[in-house]
């Protein structure tokens, strides 16, 4: 081991190519981030209104091997110095889950490390555990308190909208989850018929600070027959019907107002369920995460109504509730305790059922 690396904890290298972002990451074993690089298509994807899943495997592939080299060099250690490699093993694009896969058995193996396969879902879940390197000594003191075993997890992005009762690192039972669209396709839909361009979730946060929340009353499904799933497609289908009626009528669609309206029809269902959940299971925590916990309105409405349920509210770092090398690493260190490990002819399909 280098003379940089002595008396580290256990260090991780996470890498992760769920969908259209190619991420590598160095953790130590109690969640501090040695390095955190990410690669971004969205420039790319964005001139097609959406993730192309052939361009997507493609460019993870020109991308992986720089980015992992360019964390192992941040980090300042070596591939000698490590103890294991995580990978996200699924749910995501399989060709671009494949690319990650595939590249993290060459690496691991030829050395014999062990590789440890992450569910997506969990590493967002326990996101919110880890810290920049910057955070250690005095500034670690003023961390927010982090969230107690068991709370509930409401993981909210383009693909995933889902409630979980965490009870531990590997033990998450499913709550509740959309029925139709994820909340996070919900705000690229609804942008995309606006003619807003892609990704949808960071411009209608944008203009929806511009407009009025109330002007348009927009459905909340809240399905009493199973109170804790999502459903956000009738959503979408009113957002559509209001901009045909006012088209019809030829004057100017108040974008503004509409992104407002349906941002805030969005953020009430989630908060509203979140919290629900929390209070039924009886837990002081939620911890709300993936890519959409990173909209402001969520995080000042969640705040603010857990507040009032003496529930204690929880969001990621922002650069950590989008897909990251850093939440893989991390999570994988539980998998590693476990002896929950990969083999050579492993396949893309998570076996953790979160």
């Amino acid at each position: 081991m280098n003379s940089s690396s002595k008396n580290r904890s256990r260090l991780v290298l996470g890498i992760e190519t769920s969908c259209d972002e190619t991420a590598a990451a160095v953790v130590t074993s109690d969640g501090v981030v040695l390095s955190d690089i990410i690669a971004s298509q969205v420039d790319i994807h964005g001139r097609f209104g959406g993730i192309v899943p052939e361009i997507a495997s493609r460019i993870h592939v020109e991308s992986i091997v720089p980015i992992v080299e360019q964390s192992i060099e941040e980090a300042k250690v070596t591939l000698e110095d490590l103890s294991a490699v995580a990978v996200t093993q699924g749910p995501g694009l399989v060709g671009a889950l494949v690319v990650g896969l595939s590249f993290a058995k060459a690496l691991a193996f030829p050395m014999d490390l062990p590789l440890c396969g992450v569910n997506h879902i969990q590493a967002h879940l326990l996101a919110i555990f880890i810290r920049d390197k910057r955070e250690e000594g005095a500034a670690a003191g003023r961390r927010e308190k982090r969230p107690e075993f068991p709370f509930v997890g409401l993981v909210v992005s383009g693909g995933h909208t889902s409630l979980y009762l965490v009870r531990n690192p590997l033990d998450m039972e499913l709550l509740g989850a959309t029925r139709d669209d994820a909340a996070g396709e919900a705000f690229d839909k609804v942008a995309k018929l606006l003619g807003l361009p892609y990704p949808g979730g960071p411009v209608i946060s944008r203009l929806a600070q511009k407009g009025n929340p109330e002007q348009f009353r927009f459905p909340r499904a809240m399905l009493p027959e199973t109170p804790l799933d999502f459903s956000f497609s009738g959503l979408k289908t009113a957002v559509l019907q209001q901009v045909h009626r006012i088209r019809r009528k030829g004057v100017q669609i108040p974008v503004e107002d509409i992104c407002a309206s349906f941002e805030e029809a969005v953020v009430d269902v989630l908060v509203e369920k979140g919290l629900k959940a929390a209070v039924q299971y009886g837990v002081k925590d939620l911890v709300i995460a993936g890519g959409v916990s990173a909209n402001r309105r969520l995080r000042s409405v969640a705040q603010e109504r857990a507040d009032r349920s003496n529930v204690r509210c929880h969001f990621p770092e922002m650069r950590y509730c989008t897909d990251n090398g850093a939440m893989v690493a991390y999570a994988g260190q539980f998998l590693l305790d476990a002896g929950m490990l990969l083999s050579p002819d492993a396949d893309v399909y998570s076996r953790l059922a979160f």
